[in-house]
């Protein structure tokens, strides 16, 4: 992460520049270094970032990460590492196969009981349904080729058709052959994927 970050940096900064955005604040704690704490979380299968943060981070990674800031400081810190973890995972994408696979999957942002109290997605988050029932939140819908490396992803509110990113380019770069569920059976869909990428 920190090599990609020294690539990527010299770039993202002028960009910040050239559209009139301030430079990002000096602090103890790098971006790589925010990077790598967040992609650790998700490695580590942790339930609540904050048990991780306390547990894992400022009591067992201390020595590792020696200027860890307070659990709300790095909470402050987490919008600068999105747009270069964005550039990341771009970065560890593979190439098409010309055999590739889409789904789609939901990102759950509460239980439905608490949906009416929920505030932090209010007015971007949608209730949605998949074969296992009713969620509150998102879907995130990948294409993947035949060895498991992902070519394609795009996040949704919950209650948008898996079909729908396929219709606005989410297959844009893929051809060949691609395999999805039920869900995706539909003629016009085939039909446009069939003529404009060669699916």
């Amino acid at each position: 992460i920190d090599d990609f970050y020294q690539a990527f940096k010299p770039e993202f900064e002028r960009q910040l520049i050239e559209n009139g955005t301030k430079r990002l604040r000096a602090c103890k704690i790098s971006v790589p270094e925010i990077m790598t704490i967040l992609v650790l979380f998700h490695q580590l299968r942790y339930r609540q970032f904050k048990g991780f943060y306390y547990h894992h981070m400022l009591g067992m990674m201390k020595k590792d990460f020696p200027d860890l800031p307070s659990y709300s400081r790095f909470i402050e810190l987490v919008p600068r590492a999105l747009v270069p973890l964005c550039a990341y995972l771009k970065s560890l994408m593979g190439s098409c196969t010309g055999i590739s696979f889409v789904d789609a999957t939901k990102l759950s942002v509460c239980h439905n009981r608490r949906i009416k109290r929920h505030k932090v997605f209010e007015g971007i988050a949608q209730r949605g349904k998949t074969s296992m029932g009713w969620f509150y939140g998102f879907k995130l819908h990948a294409i993947i080729n035949h060895h498991g490396e992902l070519l394609s992803i795009r996040v949704t509110p919950g209650n948008i058709d898996d079909r729908e990113p396929l219709r606005q380019g989410l297959a844009n770069d893929i051809f060949g052959k691609l395999f999805g569920d039920r869900g995706y059976v539909s003629q016009d869909l085939k039909d446009k994927l069939f003529n404009d990428f060669n699916i």
